[in-house]
């Protein structure tokens, strides 16, 4: 480790060097280009300076930082937008120009007199085609002096962009007092967003904000295809990013071809599957109001409050200040001053002396999930108590578990129409989502309707650990086939699947699918059954049935451009091709090659063909 004197050299050292930067003009422009998603076309670029390549300060950050700790940062700020200036002028590149600016050196009593429109009159550049873009290293503390400055900068032809939302100090408050004409989305946000739930539903999110405040959104960091397709299919208008265009001394001006062949494709992207609510319900929607009692109440008196309200099952013992002690069930006491001489030994003694001291006690914050799992941990009567809610320690009222019971079976029931809980493929509501975005879309696609056959023998034979198994394994195998940014897979429930294919070579996938399940599912039987081709087993009449073993069937529907149907026709269309799959004994892929009939129920052309395995 250096000492403090070799510091404080060091130090110095830098800051020699950047004067001599500044001096000489040693700095370089990048420019990177903003692209406008649907078409392709060029926005703009955005300015990005470089020191010396041979420098310790050639990374903007070391720049600034060592501009920021002698004062410098200003000035070093102002050389920054002269070089971008005269750079982005030399090319004579199209489009806007996004200027990064501090909010520190857009307040400067000289930033405020015209030194930025003379500079860009002297290159010959249009303040219309200028984007102010505010970046923010540091807090911004006076919120009234920014609108000022920014309406000030406005009313000469700039307008305004905020970079990196979702990332520093106080962007989004940014936002909401200066009201850009742009928002640019922090690159954190949008990487990796086709696989993650929780960025898309915060990028859609801020989507949703920017339509309704007439703001532009601006993905920053985009690096793969599937990113930008998700992007563009949830609205975003502008991105930028190492996929669309390197930061260059001469940059590209126009997209390269593959990009521009993946915009203009029709279709859809394939979004990350997230649950129903990522929000979990919580114990305060169980609570029930019941007046408790003090501990010195006489079992006596308890017994009078049970007895003058039937329906009273459980009362809950709560100290003065609200802290909960205990419950006291009503069948418990009932069934000890049943016995001889029980009231009479206990009648004036408090209730402390009979009440449950170890109930549960759960925060009304805590999930049922929470509640769930210690209630299944807990003695027997629980259940039958319930439990005490409280608001951080203080008595707020009883639960009941029959009540929680039923809330978790209804998330359950609820959650498995958003995901499968077996395979954790999407389930039903998921699946149509995607099917209407496809119709919307007005894109050929072909879906793919999934059925084992001699599944259920299978399952009470072998036993459904087993039947869970064969589950998991088909759709492993229809997830290992599909391309993930393009085709969707779905389980429906039980043994079907669904596979909606924007694949131009699904055919081969399906085939793919059909030989990889036939070659794994003897495996899951016994080599007698294996070599026998089946197994006898009974059915409901107490005869002996031959079964083979398991196939698997799959049936395509095709959907033409601009199919004017609803999901609802697309599914009765894909169950017609299962049934017509399964009719053909073993391993089977039927394909209706019709275009299916549109909402307004016109007749589909041609003969449905015969299919073959």
């Amino acid at each position: 480790m250096p000492d403090e004197g070799n510091l404080r050299t060091m130090e110095a050292g830098l800051v020699h060097h950047l004067h001599d930067i500044v001096a000489r003009r040693q700095l370089t422009a990048l420019l990177q280009p903003l692209v406008q998603m649907d078409s392709g076309e060029i926005l703009g670029y955005e300015g990005l300076i470089r020191g010396p390549s041979d420098s310790p300060l050639h990374s903007p950050l070391n720049l600034f930082k060592a501009a920021r700790s002698c004062g410098m940062t200003v000035q070093v700020e102002h050389l920054c937008r002269r070089v971008v200036l005269e750079r982005f002028a030399e090319l004579d590149l199209p489009g806007k120009l996004f200027l990064n600016v501090s909010p520190e050196s857009l307040l400067q009593r000289d930033a405020r007199h015209g030194q930025t429109m003379d500079l860009i009159r002297a290159i010959g550049i249009s303040p219309e085609r200028v984007i102010i873009e505010l970046t923010e290293n540091e807090p911004t503390l006076d919120y009234g002096l920014m609108r000022e400055a920014v309406l000030h900068y406005r009313d000469m032809g700039f307008r305004i962009a905020i970079d990196d939302l979702g990332e520093g100090f106080s962007s989004l408050r940014l936002w909401s007092e200066l009201r850009p004409d742009y928002v640019k989305i922090d690159m954190h946000f949008i990487q990796g967003i086709n696989c993650d739930p929780v960025k898309l539903q915060f990028v859609r999110s801020i989507q949703e904000i920017a339509e309704q405040s007439n703001t532009l959104v601006i993905a920053e960091g985009i690096e793969t295809q599937a990113e930008l397709l998700v992007l563009r299919d949830l609205g975003v208008r502008y991105g930028q990013g190492y996929h669309l265009g390197r930061p260059l001394p001469t940059p590209a001006t126009a997209l390269p071809a593959e990009v521009m062949s993946a915009l203009g494709r029709r279709g859809v992207a394939v979004y990350p599957h997230a649950g129903h609510d990522a929000r979990q319900p919580t114990v305060a929607g169980l609570v029930q109001t019941v007046a408790a009692v003090a501990p010195e109440t006489t079992n006596d008196a308890l017994y009078q409050r049970f007895a003058a309200d039937r329906s009273l099952a459980i009362v809950p013992v709560v100290t003065g200040d609200g802290v909960p002690l205990g419950l006291v069930n009503r069948y418990d006491m009932i069934e000890q001053y049943a016995r001889p001489y029980q009231r009479e030994l206990s009648g004036r003694k408090p209730c402390t002396t009979i009440m449950d001291a170890d109930p549960i006690i759960v925060d009304k914050h805590a999930t049922l999930q929470e509640l769930s799992l210690r209630l299944a941990s807990s003695a027997a009567h629980h259940l039958h108590n319930g439990f005490i809610v409280t608001d951080h320690g203080r008595y707020v009222g009883m639960g009941r578990s029959q009540d929680l019971m039923r809330e978790i079976t209804q998330l359950q029931i609820l959650a498995a129409r958003y995901a499968n809980p077996l395979t954790q493929l999407p389930g039903n509501v998921p699946i149509n989502e995607h099917v209407e975005r496809l119709l919307a879309s007005g894109a050929r696609f072909w879906i793919c309707y999934a059925d084992l056959d001699h599944f259920k023998p299978f399952n009470d034979v072998y036993g459904y650990r087993k039947g869970d198994d064969v589950i998991q394994l088909t759709g492993a195998l229809l997830r290992q086939q599909a391309d993930a940014d393009r085709d969707f897979v779905g389980h429906i429930g039980g043994d079907d699947f669904i596979v909606v294919f924007q694949s131009e070579d699904w055919e081969r996938r399906c085939h793919a699918v059909l030989d990889g399940f036939a070659s794994a599912i003897g495996a899951f039987y016994s080599d007698q059954d294996r070599a026998d081709g089946g197994y006898l087993s009974e059915d409901r009449q107490g005869r002996k049935v031959f079964h083979p073993l398991m196939a698997l069937s799959l049936g395509v529907a095709k959907f033409e451009p601009h199919y004017g149907g609803s999901h609802h026709e697309v599914a009765r269309a894909a169950s017609d091709a299962k049934k017509q799959a399964k009719k053909i004994p073993g391993h089977s892929l039927f394909i209706d090659r019709r275009q299916a009939p549109s909402a307004a129920g016109a007749p589909a052309p041609g003969p449905r063909p015969a299919a073959a395995a």
